[in-house]
């Protein structure tokens, strides 16, 4: 044979070494991956990206050091302790303010609106995706979506005029039977308390906290609830087993997303609070009120060092969303086993 027909091929190319691809077949897709992080429709995306990112931190530091700014003019004059006087007196001179009503306030409402809202959520979420049929599910989860889109002041006028008229019988009831505690203890005047409050913003971050547990439940792997079943497990055993370890991070997440809502709420709590800028020990008699609820009732009629104090107050509660959500989010990332990738 020919020695030069065994050193070049057919087409005059050298054949490759035995048991080894080419060179340029094994680098070809790394190659083209690698140009396509350079065209320009790649770059101007990137580009985007990392901008809307920095622009959103720019946007947040420039929040926070506005509200910074202007809660240091307020603190500087006030006369009182602004972390505990139980007063908000800006018309005077010296002025005398302080937010410990209304942390109070903020605190207790929307700890009875998690309590209330989050094991009824998850519960229609579990009952939507793995309960009901077909044709009922649709409509129910049709109706969630609809009650997560009313605004909140059509949500603070049903609740003056209709839940506040219909809370005496529960007041009643837990006077009678729970009065003595202190907690439950009413003295019949009208029920805009901190009870009706909390209830009210369950309502209102229900639909939200339903929402996204159900979508979180019904990205559960079909094959965890199959081999569950093939084990002999009950549908609750399923659930327990499989879905809820799978979903908790979405539960937690959701959770904060409605306790973000009804610790900012503002229109709902001052159409329903009667506020008195006091600390009750029982939940039926009217509260101090809360950070939003203050700054909507009287940011109009305050004078301008009266709104650096507001805007001072509105700094705690930013502080305090800040904490809750990165609270959770330490939660999340410290727990493995909230992953849905180790359910």
């Amino acid at each position: 044979m020919d020695i030069s027909t065994q050193k070049t091929g057919a087409d005059g190319a050298p054949p490759p070494h035995d048991g080894v691809p080419p060179t340029t077949s094994a680098n070809g897709p790394q190659k083209r991956a690698a140009r396509g992080t350079t065209r320009p429709g790649d770059r101007i995306f990137l580009a985007l990206s990392r901008g809307s990112g920095i622009l959103l931190l720019v946007i947040m530091a420039a929040i926070a050091v506005f509200l910074a700014y202007r809660a240091y003019l307020a603190i500087s004059k006030d006369e009182a302790n602004f972390l505990t006087t139980f007063e908000w007196n800006t018309g005077l001179v010296p002025p005398k303010f302080g937010i410990a009503v209304l942390a109070f306030g903020t605190v207790v409402s929307s700890i009875i609106a998690m309590a209330i809202a989050v094991p009824i959520a998850v519960a229609i979420a579990l009952f939507i995706t793995h309960y009901a049929p077909r044709r009922l599910s649709g409509p129910i989860a049709y109706v969630v979506d609809l009650l997560a889109a009313v605004p909140s002041i059509v949500y603070g006028l049903w609740g003056a005029l209709v839940l506040v008229p219909h809370m005496d019988g529960l007041f009643g009831w837990l006077n009678d039977y729970f009065g003595w505690t202190g907690i439950f203890s009413w003295d019949e005047g009208a029920p805009r308390s901190m009870l009706t409050v909390g209830i009210l913003l369950a309502i209102m971050i229900l639909p939200i906290i339903t929402n996204v547990s159900r979508e979180v439940f019904r990205q559960v792997p079909q094959m965890h609830e199959e081999a569950a079943l093939a084990l002999g497990a009950t549908r609750w055993e399923v659930i327990r087993m499989a879905v809820i370890p799978f979903g908790r991070s979405g539960v937690i997440s959701a959770s904060m997303l409605g306790l973000g809502r009804a610790l900012g709420e503002t229109m709902a709590v001052a159409t329903v609070l009667s506020p008195d800028f006091d600390i009750h020990a029982s939940l039926l008699n009217p509260g101090g009120g809360t950070f939003a609820q203050n700054i909507a009732s009287k940011f109009n009629e305050a004078t301008e060092y009266g709104r650096d104090a507001l805007i001072a107050s509105g700094l705690v509660l930013f502080v305090i969303t800040l904490l809750v959500n990165g609270a959770a989010r330490m939660i999340i990332a410290r727990r493995k086993e909230y992953s849905g990738a180790n359910a």
